[in-house]
């Protein structure tokens, strides 16, 4: 099975707007592929849509309990300092190397996108995503 990890602007995007990072997350319920997630990840979606989006307290909480029913939670292990623009984004980075993932999904054009792969992982939009694993499919 596919193991991934999600940037947390995915998570919002497909919360709040559907398309694409949505059919990624129903790819996860189905158990078609696997999602790792990190403590820091998880609550990054909380911050944002708390924050960004002015979502109350009750409302954040459903979301991420259903998360948390397609994902698996995963310790990271070491600290990178790897994208120096953009701390958090290093906490993507860590889960994915943690969680011994085949991609990162993310929408980030500045800063992980660019990146194309670390340590074997490949980076990717979820539109690629998808299209990688409808191929998988087919293959």
């Amino acid at each position: 099975m596919v193991k991934i990890t999600l940037d947390a602007n995915v998570y919002i995007s497909a919360v709040l707007f559907n398309g694409k990072p949505s059919q990624i997350l129903t790819l996860a319920r189905k158990r078609q592929i696997q999602i790792l997630i990190s403590e820091a990840i998880f609550a990054q979606v909380a911050r944002v849509l708390s924050r960004k989006f002015n979502w109350p307290n009750w409302q954040i909480s459903q979301t991420l309990t259903e998360i948390t029913t397609f994902t698996t939670f995963v310790v990271p292990k070491h600290s990178l300092r790897i994208i120096k623009e953009k701390e958090s984004d290093n906490l993507i980075l860590e889960c994915a190397l943690a969680g011994k993932v085949q991609y990162i999904v993310s929408g980030d054009n500045h800063h992980l996108l660019p990146l194309r792969e670390y340590q074997g992982i490949k980076i990717v939009s979820p539109s690629e995503f998808l299209k990688i694993i409808q191929e998988t499919k087919r293959g």
